[in-house]
């Protein structure tokens, strides 16, 4: 028997690697006594394709991070370029693929953001941010806010403020990190009514910074992701900008989920024309090819570093084969006109989804900018009530929108639901026709939620 006639007796059947998974591995964010993982075998431009070669429209980038779509030649060749060429250089080197993306970085990133740290993740990109910030300022207080999630590592978790992070308190609440109201205009947390309310949210920030001390840094989501794409109104930035220019406080942007073009801007803070102190990105850093998060920094905190010690680094920092791919990304998104096209067809999915609405009385609010928009589902559109809450998802109570996803799956599309809305977030590539696919499928099922729901 040949060696590749045995490799193909040994090929597992895709219910083997469904098995395995489960047996030897852990689903995160559940429990894993139901849990039944999909085997994605394949996956290409918009579409996953499972182990029986079924295709599925990917109307979410999987987790908001496949912009580019899935099997773009030229990242895969510049993977495999660079393993051939350079697999691994400790951080203390220099490489080429360190040099190229440091000076596309410096001219994509907002103006003012010339240094830069690079890491495996999110989480990572978060922690380094905290580090840099506590390092820079001498203080040890983060604001952060409620419905919001900056990771899963002890800091980064900390600093999360949807529920995540209980499973991990009192001991994994890191010291410093205090919480500040959200934005969400839909459903004011401190129950102001926006534009009369001269941007509370913001004000309540600055109450607490000037009666706290010891604060280093006000920690947002431009655009909260996973908790519901709350779009801020456009004061919000620049007064919070303001605010901690006034009192001495680092402005760190969490870009993880909204960088990229996945908001019709290559990062959401343009939007607003405001420039962070500290940007954090990853995920469409590389289309989620290889894992690579970035942390950014601004001059001043530069040519803080240039007289001060560095306490911070880690072996895979500037790994060569997670930054050759993000190279190879961000030209060929200035080659299709990625980020152009995000904003082009937001009017096309705001005015989809708007439509959807005026037919279906259980969702209460759809918004977003770019291709990154939430339909969120209540049971009441008058008290706005969700469906269910996160104590209902711990609890392994069944929810409503999970129950519409499956349905959804079912019929060969993929959506993210999250407790009581929907992340509706396909890649930049996505055309007009897969569009209209995936909200069809979604009205389809609707009907779920519409039977459930209070009469209007």
């Amino acid at each position: 028997m040949s060696p590749t006639d045995t490799a193909a007796s040994q090929a597992l059947t895709s219910q083997q690697v469904v098995d395995l998974t489960r047996q030897y591995n852990y689903g995160t964010w559940r429990f894993q006594r139901n849990w039944n993982p999909m085997h994605i075998a394949d996956a290409e431009g918009c579409y996953l394709i499972d182990g029986s070669g079924k295709r599925y429209l990917d109307f979410s980038s999987q987790l908001m991070c496949s912009n580019l779509g899935h099997k773009n030649q030229a990242v895969i060749d510049a993977i495999a370029h660079q393993a051939q060429q350079l697999s691994y250089a400790m951080p203390g080197y220099a490489t080429t693929a360190r040099a190229e993306l440091s000076q596309l970085l410096a001219e994509i990133l907002p103006k003012g953001l010339r240094k830069f740290f690079f890491t495996t993740s999110g989480t990572e990109a978060n922690e380094a941010a905290f580090k840099i910030a506590r390092m820079y300022t001498g203080k040890s207080k983060i604001i952060a806010r409620y419905r919001s999630y900056h990771g899963s590592t002890i800091g980064s978790i900390a600093a999360t403020g949807d529920p995540r992070r209980w499973a991990m308190e009192p001991g994994g609440k890191g010291p410093g990190v205090i919480f500040a109201p959200e934005v969400n205009c839909y459903k004011c947390p401190i129950r102001h009514t926006y534009p009369g309310c001269n941007i509370a949210c913001a004000d309540y920030i600055e109450h607490m910074i000037r009666n706290e001390s010891d604060v280093a840094a006000v920690l947002v989501e431009p655009i909260v992701g996973t908790n519901g794409v709350l779009v801020p109104p456009d004061e919000y930035m620049p007064k919070l900008r303001r605010i901690c220019d006034e009192n001495g406080v680092l402005l760190i942007a969490d870009e993880v989920m909204t960088g990229w073009g996945r908001t019709g801007e290559w990062f959401a803070m343009n939007h607003w024309s405001v420039i962070p102190d500290i940007l954090v990105t990853a995920k469409g850093i590389t289309s989620a090819y290889v894992p690579l998060g970035l942390c950014a920094t601004s001059e001043k905190i530069a040519e803080f570093f240039q007289d001060h010690f560095f306490s911070h680094g880690h072996t895979y920092e500037a790994h060569p084969i997670t930054l050759a791919p993000a190279v190879a990304c961000i030209h060929e998104m200035q080659r299709l006109n990625l980020v152009e096209r995000a904003r082009e067809l937001a009017p096309y999915v705001e005015a989809k989804l708007n439509d959807l609405k005026s037919k279906h009385r259980s969702i209460g609010d759809v918004r977003g900018k770019g291709l990154f928009w939430a339909v969120d589902m209540v049971k009441d559109r008058t008290t706005k009530e969700p469906f269910n809450t996160y104590a209902d998802k711990v609890s392994g109570k069944s929810l409503v929108v999970d129950q519409i996803a499956a349905k959804m799956l079912a019929d060969g599309v993929t959506i993210q639901a999250w407790v009581s809305h929907f992340v509706i977030a396909p890649p930049l590539i996505v055309t007009k026709e897969e569009i209209d696919r995936g909200i069809a499928t979604l009205d389809k099922h609707l009907t779920i939620a519409d039977e459930a729901a209070s009469p209007s």
